[in-house]
Order: structure tokens, then C-alpha cells, then sequence
């Protein structure tokens, strides 16, 4: 059973651009997630699919392994995707290139939730969060069914508290996917619920997939904006985290 890593890194961003290179305590921001990704048990090939040669260039600096995809893939799953097609594996993992902070232990959490069932094809985890920060659209919620089957995913806080306080559980934005699923859903077109929540784990829904949910080792901080950045070195710093 082969199961490769795969982390896409694109060098436009809105908000941030050429965030992978991004300095996280001394090393680029995808460098860090490379070697997070190299070091889970699970992971027999880790590898870095980028639309930019200065990122391909950082990461082999570093020892590690980058292929070139198109600079016009839609999102990372596409990224994927399109790297998946020369590098073979049973299984690829998903680890996105903004989360400096993913631990190995959550990769390969992420691998044996999936590897549980010969029957499942898509793999994520989450975890219990505070209410406080359910409101933050930027923090993606999911409501898990009691066998751990995803039922929603939303930047809104899910399940709604009308009755007593519900427990809200943070997705973290990590996937595992069996070979052959992953191609499918990088052909599906893009679905009503995704447009409207920019969240693209609910066209997978939408088509009919089943994406199962396991328990996350450990936090993680996605890096959108340079506020985000120095909330990570806070974290690697071992300061307190607002």
C-alpha cells in the first residue's frame, strides 16, 4: 500500500502573495510543512506540486521533492490531481501547503481513518472547539454523524444552539483519498453549496461521496494573511496565541 503527500503551493494569493515562501522561524512556510509531511509514519513519499519554480527551488534547497503543475488549476484537489497522474500511489494525502503547524501525528491520523475501511474514499479530521470561536467564518465547522460519516461542513457555527449548547468540532483542512476517487472528484464540476460557503469538501457532498471524520491529534493554524504568520511563530515560540 503506498501512500504519498502531497502539498500543493500556489505562489499567487490574494490576500498573501508568495505566502508558501513565507518565513515561519527561519524556513519557508512550505518547507515546514514538507517536513512535517515526510516525518508521519504513514507517509512512504512526500512532495510538493507548485505552479512556481522559486517554490519548487526552496523546497529542493531543503533536500526535499517538487513537481511543476499548471499555473491555472482551480484549487489544491485539482493540484493534486494533476501531480497524481506521475507520481503513483494507493493513497494520497492531502496536506495543505499554509498549515506550518500540521503535526506528522495528524497526517497519519488523517491516512488511518481512511486505511479503517476498505469501503471509504475521502478522510478528514476535526476537533472540539471552544464556542467562542465558532462564529469566526474563517474557522470551518462540521457536524459528524454518531458513526463518523461528515454531515455538513460550514464557516457558520453548526449545529445551531437552540436547545442547551452543542459541541462544535473544528475541521481541519487536511484529506486522504483513495487513488482512483481522487481523479473523480477533480472532475466534478463546481456545486451550488461550494459557491455559496467558498468550501470545496461540499461539492463532494453534493455529488454523493462519502467523507469520513476522525479525531485530530493536535491543532493547527492555517495561514491566510500575515497575521495568521505571526500568530504561527507565536506558536512555535510557545507564546500565548490570541
Amino acid at each position: 500500500m503506498m501512500i504519498v503527500g502531497v502539498i500543493p503551493a500556489r505562489f499567487a494569493s490574494v490576500r498573501f502573495p508568495g505566502k508558501p515562501l513565507a518565513s515561519v522561524a527561519g524556513k519557508p512556510m512550505v518547507v515546514r510543512v514538507w517536513e512535517a509531511t515526510k516525518a508521519a509514519s504513514r507517509i512512504d513519499r512526500a512532495v510538493v506540486a507548485t505552479d512556481d519554480e522559486r517554490i519548487a527551488a526552496a523546497v529542493r534547497a531543503a533536500g526535499g521533492e517538487a513537481v511543476l503543475t499548471s499555473p491555472h488549476a482551480p484549487s489544491g484537489t485539482d493540484r493534486l490531481a494533476e501531480a497524481a497522474r506521475t507520481i503513483p500511489a494507493d493513497i494520497y494525502v492531502n496536506v495543505q501547503g499554509d498549515e506550518p503547524l500540521m503535526s506528522p501525528a495528524n497526517i497519519d491520523r488523517v491516512a488511518e481513518t481512511l486505511l479503517a475501511d476498505a469501503r471509504r474514499e475521502i478522510a478528514t479530521i476535526a476537533l472540539s472547539m471552544p464556542a467562542l470561536e465558532a462564529s469566526d467564518p474563517n474557522v470551518v465547522k462540521v457536524a459528524v454523524a454518531q458513526d463518523g460519516r461528515a454531515l455538513y461542513f460550514s464557516r457558520a457555527p453548526i449545529p445551531y444552539a437552540r436547545n442547551g449548547q452543542p459541541g462544535y468540532r473544528k475541521h481541519l483542512g487536511i484529506y486522504a483519498y483513495r487513488a482512483a476517487t481522487l481523479q473523480r472528484l477533480a472532475a466534478l464540476p463546481p456545486s451550488p453549496l461550494e459557491r455559496a460557503e467558498s468550501l470545496e469538501q461540499l461539492r463532494w457532498l453534493e455529488a454523493g461521496y462519502t467523507i469520513w471524520v476522525g479525531e485530530a491529534v493536535t491543532d493547527s493554524i492555517g495561514v491566510d494573511t500575515p497575521e495568521d504568520l505571526a500568530r504561527a511563530e507565536r506558536f512555535l515560540k510557545k507564546e500565548p496565541v490570541s
